[in-house]
């Protein structure tokens, strides 16, 4: 019998194993729309509502929905979700990534994970997980280690 360690999967001998890959692309913001929905106290709450390009392995459109605990320094802390639609690794579908970011002295720092079951068309089965990271205004470089079930 073989010790497994708890986060680690058993390697697997049966064929169709999950062969895992790694996709990078440029991320960049085109639109941005932020609103308030709890000044009551501080840190204030913020909506978010984007809309991401992504080039490269992975190459699309994502609308972003992200809520945001920004402090008075203008750091955050935020949650988001995102549905891609687009190619990974040239083939074609759609997918949901959720996300945690940090934004600190105009940088932004994430990682992401996609909604298992989220996969349409080519892309059933996707799962994977990964990030980005950038300064606002210049894009951001994310990757996303995937694998199909």
């Amino acid at each position: 019998m073989s010790e497994q360690h708890p986060g680690h999967a058993a390697p697997s001998s049966r064929p169709g194993a999950h062969l895992r890959k790694v996709a990078k692309a440029k991320i960049v913001v085109h639109e941005s729309e932020a609103e308030p929905y709890d000044q009551t106290a501080g840190p204030e709450l913020v909506e978010l509502r984007l809309t991401e390009t992504f080039t490269g392995d992975i190459e699309g459109e994502s609308p972003v929905r992200a809520f945001q605990v920004l402090r008075p320094d203008r750091s955050a802390s935020q949650v988001s979700i995102q549905r891609f639609r687009g190619k990974l690794a040239g083939r074609q579908g759609t997918f949901v990534l959720q996300g945690s970011e940090i934004v600190e002295k105009g940088r932004i720092k994430a990682t992401w994970f996609v909604v298992p079951g989220s996969g349409t068309d080519e892309l059933v089965g996707l799962r994977g997980e990964g990030g980005f990271e950038g300064s606002f205004g210049k894009g951001s470089d994310g990757s996303l280690d995937y694998w199909f079930e």
